[in-house]
């Protein structure tokens, strides 16, 4: 039963001609698939509007082949052969009522064309902005070129109608999209009529919303997505600015789409952007429209969504990571399911996706992007197998996944953990500097099993390989973490490197034990996610001085991919933390460390009180490898199966634990597939020369 607290979220509204069902409004987002796996994308749309979004929305999409941004792979519209692919999608998206939108994009000064081979288009000649710093620039647009561009869009907008879109959004923010690079003075450098007064930089737009609603109008709604406040200086499209271009258009769009500066600022990770963190950038622009509004700010709790409609902020509550880490909240908030909500971390895994050009992962849920490669439903498992019982070592993210989705399959489940609290590594890291978010990763999962009849878990249970002999269960699930290596061994160094006892040396386990190292600590980072920066800041909340030497070339080299390298290295730099990069630690001395360029092996001291190396992590699987050594007797024991899983066998993010207990649990069981492929992938058909 719904909570009348929350009714105002289940009101129907109108964008344009058509009416969404409700305010839960999932705006454009990546997950890796796009042209590549169009049916993995769709499926995992298709489980969103299963779980009651009111509004579903692709991802970027290309509207034309003189602007695309391989290597990133997003969602095609060039011509009418494009058109199935995005029906497909759009069939998905409707299938439970729910509207479906389609995000148009023309790149511009994002796009560098390294496929298509066409020479990029600006809106004035600039080099090409990317996340790869490609060495090509674009020309402006000339009068020509700025007619063609108003037809393709046209051209797209009816191909959007055709492949069954609702809704058209077009994209304009995070410093993406031809629409922003008119606006802002950064990127619109012209002096013709498109150019200089905000009136004349809002042509082009005008335009083009003026060109769609004359060819789809009448039945489609044509959303504008803007950033808020582009961040960049004077010369960017500030917040102030942006309330102005609101206040002269204020009827332009059907729909206005606010996001947030560029992406990295609008998704910026649980550790630096607390929840509904645009609030004061967007309170206030209501007032300046009758057009209704949707903002973003990962919103996990009903209170703060109908909070942000009762005031007047906004009419639509704009998820994309909450959306990934749950396609079914808002239908657990109808019927009242509050607990039962699987609440994002603010991770930013899920968007590594798009980065690395790889499906995408979510950590809260497994299932992500795997409903069609796998027919992985978010919230129903498949039936139980022959067995009836599991054994699960280990309550980390990996072992409790694994408990809660056996538990969920019908099996009966044992969970021993050798300690007194449940969650692994998550307990201890979520007491880190601005990760306590990731909690929810073992609260989540701990409510869950905890209203399972068939789960009883066990503390102070260190098992050996005897005794899980003697107890007879039928399946048995080792997930039993890793620990941080001390020895360096990672990238720059594959063998132990020479270290003076003399010199104290830590680990992030140490330090997460409760080890306070004193006066100058040295950490070294070859691990390149986000430990090495926790540590730096954990340390100077102690009052040490803290060096941080890495190999890579930026602090925290992989969170690039999670948006919040930037955000590291300025609050690393803030506290007064000393960064070397392009340097590694040959040696630790008595009293320093010797360190290396990664270029010339030039080496310099680096004098020191203790190091703390977050290197790489060891597998804790001392307890698998003694059970797999008397397999023979696994049959008299009555064990069918032995399993292990997440970090004791091989160490990753947590996502990838989760995963592995979701994995472990799904497969149990089930039919052997030899040397098949474990799960789906797109097959396209050859073209006819």
């Amino acid at each position: 039963m719904r909570d009348p607290r929350y009714d105002i979220l289940f009101e129907p509204m109108e964008i344009g001609p058509v009416t969404a069902k409700n305010r839960f409004y999932q705006v454009p987002h990546c997950n890796g698939g796009g042209y590549r796996d169009p049916s993995a994308a769709a499926a995992m749309r298709g489980s969103k509007a299963e779980g009651g979004w009111g509004v579903i929305f692709t991802e970027q999409c290309e509207m034309h082949h003189t602007s695309e941004i391989t290597p990133f792979i997003e969602l095609r519209l060039w011509e009418d052969k494009d058109i199935p692919m995005l029906h497909k999608m759009s069939d998905r998206m409707k299938e439970s009522g729910a509207l479906a939108g389609i995000q148009l994009a023309y790149s511009g000064v994002n796009g560098p064309n390294l496929y298509s081979k066409e020479v990029p288009m600006a809106v004035s000649a600039q080099p090409i902005r990317t996340f790869t710093n490609d060495p090509v620039q674009a020309r402006a647009l000339d009068k020509t070129d700025i007619r063609d561009l108003r037809r393709w869009f046209v051209n797209a907008a009816k191909r959007s109608k055709e492949a069954g879109f609702d809704l058209i959004c077009l994209y304009g923010a995070h410093g993406f999209g031809i629409f922003q690079h008119f606006l802002s003075r950064a990127t619109n450098h012209r002096t013709d009529e498109y150019g200089g007064s905000l009136e004349n930089r809002a042509r082009f737009v005008n335009e083009v919303i003026a060109d769609m609603r004359d060819a789809v109008g009448d039945t489609m709604g044509i959303t504008l997505r803007v950033s808020l406040d582009e961040t960049i200086g004077e010369l960017g499209f500030s917040n102030a600015e942006v309330r102005e271009f609101v206040d002269m258009n204020r009827n332009l769009p059907d729909l206005w789409d606010l996001a947030q500066g560029t992406w990295e600022e609008c998704s910026g990770p649980s550790r630096f952007k607390e929840e509904a963190a645009q609030h004061e950038l967007v309170k206030g622009i209501h007032e300046l429209t009758d057009k209704p509004i949707v903002g973003v700010g990962r919103f996990t709790s009903p209170d703060v969504m109908a909070k942000m409609i009762k005031t007047g902020t906004l009419d639509f509550i704009g998820c994309a990571r909450p959306s990934i880490a749950d396609p079914f909240l808002p239908k657990k908030v109808e019927e009242g399911r509050i607990e039962d909500i699987r609440e994002c971390i603010g991770c930013n895994i899920c968007v590594t996706g798009d980065m690395t050009m790889s499906i995408s992962r979510c950590t809260q849920n497994p299932t992500f992007m795997e409903e069609w490669r796998k027919g992985w439903h978010p919230e129903r498992m498949n039936a139980q197998g022959d067995s009836s019982n599991v054994l699960v070592i280990g309550a980390g993210p990996a072992g409790l996944e694994a408990t809660r989705a056996c538990a969920e399959r019908g099996y009966d489940v044992a969970l021993a953990e050798a300690g007194t609290v449940l969650g692994g590594r998550v307990a201890r890291e979520r007491h880190l500097p601005g990760l306590s978010a990731w909690g929810r990763v073992a609260d989540y999962r701990e409510y869950q099993i905890s209203q399972k009849p068939n789960v009883e878990s066990y503390f102070d249970s260190e098992l050996d390989a005897e005794s899980i002999l003697e107890f007879g269960f039928e399946n048995v699930c080792i997930a039993t973490g890793s620990k941080w290596r001390r020895d360096g061994v990672s990238r720059q160094h594959v063998v132990p490197f020479p270290t003076d006892d003399a010199m104290p040396v830590f680990t992030p386990d140490d330090l997460m034990d409760g080890a306070s190292p004193s006066g100058h600590v040295v950490i070294y980072d070859d691990d390149h996610y986000y430990m090495g920066g926790v540590m730096a800041e954990l340390l100077m909340q102690k009052g040490c001085k803290v060096t941080l030497v890495t190999p890579a070339a930026y602090v925290s080299e992989w969170t690039l991919n999670t948006l919040e390298q930037h955000e590291i290295h300025r609050r690393l730099a803030g506290m007064g933390v000393q960064i070397e990069l392009n340097r590694g630690v040959t040696e630790i001395a008595k009293d320093h460390v010797q360190t290396n360029c990664t270029f010339t092996d030039q080496t310099r001291p680096i004098e020191c009180d203790g190091v703390v190396m977050v290197s790489s992590r060891l597998e804790q699987n001392t307890v698998y490898l003694d059970l797999k050594a008397r397999e023979a007797e696994w049959a008299d024991a009555g064990i069918k199966s032995v399993r292990l899983i997440g970090d004791a066998n091989a160490p990753g993010p947590i996502a990838w634990a989760t995963y592995a207990g979701h994995r472990f649990a799904r497969e149990l069981d089930g039919e052997d597939i030899g040397d098949a492929l474990p799960f789906r992938r797109e097959i396209t058909e050859l073209a006819v020369d």
